[in-house]
Order: structure tokens, then sequence, then C-alpha cells
């Protein structure tokens, strides 16, 4: 099975300088947790409501001039469509994130993939192993 099988078709990036309530509220509007970063249609970062809550809501600065571009993750991982979901997991529990922007050439967002959607489409025991390894604190 492979990554485009079970991700969520499409994602609505923000701009680098989309202003961090702006994105708060994408995300309470929208039910989800993380909204990818785009310029020129291509990736440059990823923001969760973790970053907002943690880089944002506990830094010095104005909240309410903060932008995607001073707290969103910028160094993301990705997958591709045509991966094999097994190899999606294994960067997922690697790297401990929950959710993976899937990217097609140029990294261009095609999607994202959640453990949300592993947990929907794929065994759960599988998606049990997953949970643990992605929850696990950080040493």
């Amino acid at each position: 099975m492979k990554v485009k099988d079970v991700m969520h078709q499409g994602a609505t990036c923000v701009q680098p300088t989309t202003r961090v309530k702006e994105i708060a509220k994408r995300m309470r509007d929208n039910d989800i947790g993380v909204v990818p970063v785009c310029a020129n249609d291509r990736l440059v970062g990823i923001i969760t409501d973790r970053d907002i809550t943690c880089r944002a809501v506990a830094a010095t600065g104005n909240l309410g001039k903060m932008t995607a571009q001073e707290v969103m993750t910028k160094h993301v991982v990705c997958c591709s469509p045509e991966d094999y979901i097994g190899r999606a997991i294994e960067l997922m529990e690697a790297k401990r994130v929950r959710q993976l922007p899937v990217t097609a050439s140029q990294k261009t967002v095609v999607g994202i993939l959640s453990l949300g959607d592993i947990s929907q489409k794929l065994k759960i025991q599988l998606s049990g192993k997953v949970l643990q390894a992605v929850s696990a604190h950080h040493l």
C-alpha cells in the first residue's frame, strides 16, 4: 500500500507572512492541528498547534503580530505519495512526528498523512505500534 492510498488529499497552505492568529483560526475552523507553510507553491515549513503554543504564546513577542515564519518548523520531514506506507511509518517513528506533509515534485504539497489516517486505513495492531512509537517522550 502506498501513501497516496492512505493520506488525506489536499492541504491548505499559508504564506510565511500569514499571522499566527489567522493560522490558529484556520486550525480551529477546520479541526486540524497542522498547516503547511509554502512560498511560491513550495513547502518551506510547517506549523502545528504545539508550535503555536510553545513558540508563539509562550514567547515574549507581540502575539498579534507574529507570523508563520517566526514560529514554523523549518526542517520539515515529508514523504511522497508514491512512497510505501511502511517507509512513511518508519519515518514518523524515527522523527516522532504525528503528521507528514506529502509532497510531489518541487516540494509541492499534495496532502497530509496523519496518525488518524493510518488508524482509519491500516490494521489496529500496526496503528497502535505507530502511535506508541511516535508518542514516546523524547530523551
